[in-house]
């Protein structure tokens, strides 16, 4: 029971089982007269104070109107003119409904709470040949996984210029301008209060029977129109669920049927994300494809790159044996490695890394890389003693239904976007690949960023599929954020409203359609609910209602909303 007591959510669920029995035992007189009040308090007390308390505090405090003003009004009306079955019902079904929405709308999570929990708080530092510990902020780096061996590192940037905080920084700005959902029925709070209580009292002042006043505040409690929205969220969720698909934000439905564009992460997103070796070329015929190959593995057998692990994986197949380590390992973050073996330097890198070190690019080695460059493959041009002596092509692998992903999305009236850090030529292969005419090039996280900013300062909403720690900022920043769940990082998916548990982007299509479906559904929840309230309003306006009537009928709205909503659970996938 303590434990129950403890957990908010846990502790609301107690309440509102003791607030059925109650309702339950006073609807049926099965105590007869052994109390001597109604067990319906109960629910009252339960589930009517904490509604009352929370309408006070808002209109004392803010000044703040919500639908829980009328509520109390409708609950402290009740129990004065001593209808307390029909105080107490209210307050039971308004309660569910709070516990529905919080459930859904409130599954709020600190994007960058990863972030912050991978930020180390003490580091390991040698000075002068002296080893000692000191805090993390004044040293380190961080961000960086070291999976073989030890090393001496010296660290040039620190605390808020590292590179972690640096992508902390971005996800913070994303975050800080993203849009906020509040739910309709406080929207229309104001305009419900004064409708509600000027009918009440001009219904008072016609006719002087103070119960048909009653029975429309309590009638007119919002209670269908507040389990519009997260019946629906719940049950689109419910329906995500079967599909592979983790809907981490309640309202993420409801902000991506408003999306224009969906924008996608080439490599590990529309790709496999796992590139391997197409070629291996020699350009000036002194050293063999297999010397070239060897050089080259020894040179990236310390890189990190996926690029360099797709090149010792592929030496590995082809001799059946570990590359010669080199007796010096530098790695230039995007642009390549420099190794030295024996008597030989070796650069394997892009063309930017070619450019710094002063080795010429001949035309006979960039007409050879275009062929493989046109069919999107990625290039590492291999140097000895600073002379360009060959190249290593890699590709990564479309994803098999990748092309009728995209199809299906601007089948639904999306324009597709490419977001990537590749080469214009790799990017443009894939594009053309996949349909997607709209492709931005040679991104980095910043670049991302600022793109979806551009679109969305502009009204047109951008839902960002990614993975990895580079996007995440841009999941952040996007209007919807749907993050790879399986190989993606779990920055990434913490950083996104929604996460594709299987890596499989084939079902996005269809979450496109059980978005705009769920708003659909939400907008005829609303009108079915209002419109069983004025309708009831006129009833008790004429007295062919009293106030437990008058609880029974707006109750039947709630339960066409709860039924209106279920039927997304069984919305199919079509086929692509």
């Amino acid at each position: 029971m303590k434990v129950w007591l403890a957990d908010g959510e846990k502790r609301t669920i107690l309440w509102l089982v003791l607030s059925g029995i109650s309702l339950l035992i006073s609807f049926f007189n099965i105590l007869g007269d052994a109390l001597p009040v109604d067990v319906a308090w109960v629910a009252i007390v339960l589930c009517g104070m904490p509604i009352i308390l929370g309408a006070v505090k808002g209109l004392i405090t803010e000044f703040d109107i919500k639908a829980d003003v009328l509520v109390s009004i409708a609950l402290v009306a009740a129990v004065f003119i001593g209808e307390v079955f029909a105080a107490g019902e209210v307050a039971f079904i308004m309660a569910i409904g709070a516990l529905l929405e919080e459930r859904t709308v409130a599954k709020a999570r600190a994007g960058i709470e990863k972030l912050v929990h991978l930020t180390p708080r003490t580091a390991r530092v040698i000075r002068d040949g002296i080893e000692s510990i000191m805090p993390a902020e004044e040293v380190v780096f961080s961000g960086t996984v070291n999976q073989f061996g030890t090393f001496e590192m010296k660290a040039i940037k620190v605390g808020e210029n590292s590179s972690l905080q640096r992508m902390i920084r971005l996800v913070e700005s994303a975050d800080a301008s993203k849009a906020k959902i509040v739910g309709l029925a406080d929207r229309w709070a104001t305009w419900i209060v004064v409708i509600a209580l000027t009918a009440a009292a001009g219904t008072w002042f016609v006719t002087g029977e103070v119960i048909r006043s009653v029975t429309i505040l309590v009638v007119f409690c919002p209670c269908a129109l507040v389990l519009a929205t997260p019946t629906a969220i719940m049950a689109g969720i419910g329906n995500a669920t079967k599909y592979g698909i983790l809907i981490r934000e309640g309202d993420a439905l409801e902000r991506l049927a408003k999306v224009k564009h969906m924008a996608f992460d080439k490599t590990g997103t529309l790709t496999y994300g796992k590139p391997s070796v197409t070629a291996v070329q020699s350009l000036n015929g002194h050293r063999s494809i297999k010397d070239l190959l060897v050089l080259t593995a020894s040179a990236e057998l310390r890189s990190e790159h996926p690029l360099g692990k797709a090149i010792i994986t592929y030496f590995k197949s082809e001799t059946d044996t570990l590359p010669r380590a080199p007796e010096e390992f530098e790695m230039f973050a995007g642009r390549g490695v420099r190794a030295v073996l024996g008597e030989k330097i070796i650069h394997a890198g892009n063309t930017k890394l070619l450019v710094e070190q002063g080795i010429s690019l001949p035309q006979v080695a960039i007409d050879q890389t275009q062929v493989y460059e046109k069919e999107g493959c990625s290039i590492i041009y291999v140097a000895v003693n600073h002379t360009l002596e060959g190249f290593v092509a890699l590709s990564d692998t479309l994803r098999k239904d990748a092309n009728q992903v995209v199809n299906g999305i601007q089948a639904s009236g999306l324009k597709v976007l490419l977001l990537t850090g590749d080469s214009t030529r790799a990017a443009s292969h894939m594009a053309k690949l996949t349909g997607i005419t709209t492709v931005h090039t040679q991104c980095l996280p910043e670049d991302k960023l600022a793109i979806i900013e551009s679109y969305q300062s502009t009204n047109e909403m951008v839902c960002m599929v990614g993975d990895g720690v580079n996007d995440a900022p841009a999941l952040k920043k996007a209007y919807v954020g749907i993050a790879m769940g399986g190989i993606g990082s779990d920055i990434a998916v913490d950083a996104a409203d929604i996460a594709l548990v299987g890596d499989d982007i084939k079902h996005i299509p269809h979450l496109i359609r059980l978005s705009k479906q769920t708003m659909g559904t939400i907008k005829l929840n609303l009108i079915l609910s209002m419109a069983l309230n004025f309708i009831a309003i006129l009833l008790a306006m004429t007295g062919l209602l009293n106030p437990i009537m008058g609880a029974l009928v707006h109750n039947v709205g709630s339960v066409a909303v709860i039924i209106n909503s279920s039927l997304l659970l069984h919305l199919k996938e079509e086929k692509l």
